[in-house]
């Protein structure tokens, strides 16, 4: 059995949601189908989801909310007529976001939880009712009859552990499809939550581990992981295969294309994923699987980047001297709800590294005076134009020349990395950059990466 998920950009217009149909039901053993919300249909177009976000917003604020429902709803309407569906589903749709507005939620992260969940929840109820019009022995099933509870902020859920084994005992009927929403499952008292982006990978995930499937295939726009950002180097060279531990690293360095989150519940299960493209259906993607079954004989597998990151310096002469100072500092993080990312040292200085999305700038003041209270240091500065570029490869200890190679072509071009940062495994290397010369970095490491062999899944 296969679960298997498309992503927004295939289910955007009744055209797409045709291919992913054919797709389906090509293969028997597809039988788990989670879906995300309709996506860009072209360039300059509004995602179904961010409609959603304008909603809720208006729903706050007492707002009539007659035109952006209406916008939502046209969005469904679409693809309902492009299969020649009545109006009765798009009626219920209607219905059922009439009926949230008028709910009471606990909070407002409740209320926009429950609103940014129904791109995917009337998506899956819409495409359900399609595959049945069609003769199809498809069901629509809520994350909550499957048992999918999730724990943590309503917009940043994380499953308990114990839904995987209320999920293993659901039954599939003989020859039944399942429709899943992806993207969302409900708190302990059945309100909505969200898990974090790339959400309905997440799904995806938990369901594939749940049910013990052979393999989860996750559809989308592209026919394979590319070993840089096709936006910064033309024509990239295709990656075939990457272990867990790879993908991760790239996933959050940048690489969109699957989430650094989304992995985790395959890798407990050892479930291979599958990357493909719903264009595309035939060509054979990129395989994500465990190390033991990845064979690697090359150095670098890919380049990413991210700018979204912003780092905090703080010299103190003696500071590797100094008993709990370190703790000081995450007491402080700990205050303002804020998670770090990295955080690389010497004998005097310490280099904090945040994703900036979690931060603001009355955090960032606020941080500062407290820190500098707690461990009076001998500078204190923030770094905003900073960049993270991630070096991957399953291959990189096998030359411990590499690093160095590395450096000496960047500084060829006049790139001097403020940070350089390597885990014990040796996977990885993290430099970090000016924003304004991430890609050139990524264009001059990528042109190193071409000494990599063939790999292969066994």
């Amino acid at each position: 059995m296969k679960v298997i998920k498309f992503g927004g950009s295939s289910l955007a217009t009744g055209e797409q949601v045709q291919k992913a149909i054919n797709i389906i039901v090509a293969d028997p053993a597809r039988r788990i189908v989670v879906v995300s919300a309709p996506g860009k249909r072209q360039k300059g177009d509004t995602k179904v989801t961010d409609l959603l976000v304008n909603l809720a917003g208006a729903v706050q604020s007492q707002q009539d909310t007659t035109a952006i429902r209406d916008s939502i709803l046209d969005r469904y309407r679409d693809i309902a007529d492009y299969f020649g569906l009545d109006g009765v589903i798009i009626a219920q749709l209607r219905e059922h976001l009439q009926h949230l507005e008028q709910r009471h939620y606990p909070s407002a992260e409740h209320l926009y939880a429950a609103f940014m969940a129904q791109g995917e929840n009337m998506n899956a109820r819409l495409i359900a009712r399609v595959m049945a019009h069609m003769g199809y022995r498809a069901r629509f099933v809520d994350p909550k009859e499957l048992g999918m509870v999730v724990s943590g902020a309503p917009r940043s859920a994380t499953i308990l552990e114990g839904a995987y084994a209320t999920i293993a005992h659901y039954q599939i009927p003989d020859g039944e499809i399942m429709v899943v929403p992806g993207f969302f499952a409900y708190d302990k008292d059945g309100n909505y939550a969200t898990f974090a982006r790339g959400g309905s990978d997440i799904t995806g995930s938990i369901l594939a581990r749940g049910f013990d499937v052979d393999l989860y295939e996750n559809f989308t726009d592209v026919s394979a992981i590319y070993a840089v950002n096709p936006d910064v180097v033309d024509h990239p060279r295709a990656i075939n295969t990457l272990t867990y531990r790879e993908m991760r690293e790239l996933s959050y360095a940048g690489f969109s294309v699957f989430n650094d989150e989304a992995i985790i519940p395959v890798i407990h299960a050892g479930i291979r994923v599958n990357v493909k493209n719903t264009n595309h259906p035939d060509a054979p993607g990129t395989m994500i699987a465990p190390t033991k079954d990845v064979r690697h004989h090359h150095y670098i597998t890919g380049v990413a980047a991210s700018q979204g990151f912003t780092a905090l310096y703080l010299h103190k002469y003696l500071l590797n001297k100094e008993v709990g100072l370190t703790l000081k500092i995450l007491q402080v993080l700990y205050k303002y709800n804020v998670s770090y990312e990295h955080m690389p040292s010497g004998i005097d200085d310490l280099t904090i590294i945040f994703d900036k999305h979690q931060l603001n700038a009355s955090q960032m003041s606020a941080m500062t005076d407290e820190i500098r209270a707690a461990i009076n240091p001998d500078q204190i500065q923030w770094f905003d134009d900073f960049a993270i570029v991630m070096i991957v490869g399953e291959g990189l200890y096998a030359d411990p020349t590499l690093v160095a190679h590395v450096m000496d072509e960047l500084a060829k071009v006049g790139i001097a990395p403020t940070m350089i940062n390597q885990g014990a495994s040796r996977i990885s290397t993290m430099l970090g950059v000016d924003a304004d010369r991430a890609d050139d970095a990524v264009r001059v490491i990528y042109s190193l990466s071409g000494c990599e062999k063939s790999q292969h899944v066994l």
